[in-house]
């Protein structure tokens, strides 16, 4: 068929209650599509699912939750605690895919959810749980009843030590659609990011708070990685300074913290939390050719806050402003931040998409911001941009 006759049909999507969640799969979930969700263990998967389903519930529609890894009665204990009691919210333990099969097709929901493809088992393939052939399998079939009966399916999968989905890889390449759900076990904020989307962007992150009474959504989450003085204590404190990095369509605040101590071993200690350690390396030794600033004697801690990642290129300037302000002892003013990439020649080059991270800025109250010589013009009320070339020029805009 000439792909000019083909008549285009606005699909058709099912709003989960959460706009992070909504967001990242581009609107909704699109009706007879397979979305799996990946993360790793205790991370909050079906957590996050099940308070999906609540919210589903709660406007009378039906939804089907299929477990294979808990009981009836553990599932029920999860959705006391979230709230999830409802009555159009119907829980099945089972893991026989022909039984998982024909409770779909027999109740028909607006929705359901398997947990997990790992322990669903399909007796007419060979293969023990969770290995490729019946992953395969399991897949295949929930993909055909979804398309079949046009009913949305979640599908929980595990992951790898590497962080990877467990499985084949073509488990991937069936669905429609793959979900990753990040986070630190040690704080409790969850990110939740597409790696594959068929009906949407895979840029977008979703952020989530997790909590003793379910998972929340964080709609503005500029304030988690800057430290609390920040509003409460106007004063400037040493050593630190703020970028603004992407995350998908995201622009976050990262706060980067340093601190700098005269080392007594015969090889100075180097600690990075947040910041890839080889690039600190490097910027240390542009500090010392490029801005007089001698640290290869020193002990160096660098962190930034709340398990922000300031991993990007476009972090450089931040680092290096947060270094050179702990090693000078001059504070850098709190309502300046500093976007920008350091060369290994002292040159600070331009990051992508600096307009949108400098619009954030002023949002959140900054006053100036140090970046690269602009290619165009940027005017934004309110905030001073001071333009600097190297390295030396950065340095003297933020430790004055």
């Amino acid at each position: 068929v000439p792909l000019s006759q083909i008549e285009m049909t606005q699909e058709q999507r099912v709003s989960t209650g959460m706009k992070e969640l909504d967001r990242v799969l581009g609107g909704g979930i699109v009706q007879g599509s397979l979305v799996l969700v990946g993360g790793d263990p205790g991370i909050g998967k079906s957590t996050l699912l099940l308070q999906v389903c609540r919210n589903l519930a709660e406007h009378k529609v039906k939804v089907l939750y299929i477990s294979g890894e808990e009981s009836q009665a553990q599932v029920r204990m999860r959705a006391s605690r979230i709230g999830a009691v409802e009555p159009n919210l119907l829980l099945a333990a089972t893991t026989d895919l022909s039984t998982a099969l024909g409770l779909i097709e027999q109740c028909k929901p607006a929705l359901a959810i398997v947990d997990s493809a790992q322990t669903i088992v399909s007796q007419e393939v060979d293969g023990i749980s969770g290995g490729s052939t019946q992953v395969r399998e399991v897949a295949s079939a929930l993909i055909d009843t979804a398309k079949t009966l046009d009913i949305p399916v979640l599908l929980v999968g595990h992951v790898t030590k590497d962080g990877s989905i467990a499985g084949p890889r073509t488990l991937e390449h069936l669905v429609d659609v793959v979900c990753q759900f990040e986070g630190d076990t040690e704080t409790a904020l969850r990110m939740l990011r597409a790696v594959k989307n068929r009906f949407g962007p895979t840029d977008e992150v979703g952020c989530f708070d997790m909590s003793g009474e379910g998972i929340e959504e964080v709609t503005d989450p500029s304030g988690l990685f800057l430290s609390s003085s920040n509003s409460a204590d106007p004063s400037p404190v040493e050593g630190t300074c703020v970028t603004f990095t992407l995350d998908g369509h995201r622009s976050l605040p990262i706060e980067v913290q340093s601190l700098v101590t005269k080392s007594v071993l015969p090889t100075p200690r180097r600690a990075a939390n947040g910041v890839d350690a080889n690039r600190i390396a490097m910027l240390v030794a542009v500090l010392y050719r490029h801005g007089n600033v001698n640290l290869l004697a020193n002990d160096l801690y660098i962190s930034t806050i709340a398990g922000g990642q300031a991993r990007e290129p476009g972090c450089d300037l931040a680092i290096v402003g947060a270094l050179a302000s702990a090693a000078k002892s001059k504070a850098i003013g709190r309502t300046t931040c500093a976007i920008g990439e350091i060369s290994l020649t002292g040159q600070v080059r331009p990051v992508p998409r600096l307009e949108y991270r400098l619009r954030e800025a002023a949002r959140l109250g900054f006053t100036t911001a140090v970046v690269p010589t602009l290619r165009r013009e940027i005017a934004i009320p309110g905030l001073s941009i001071v333009q600097v070339d190297t390295l030396q020029d950065a340095l003297g805009a933020m430790l004055r």
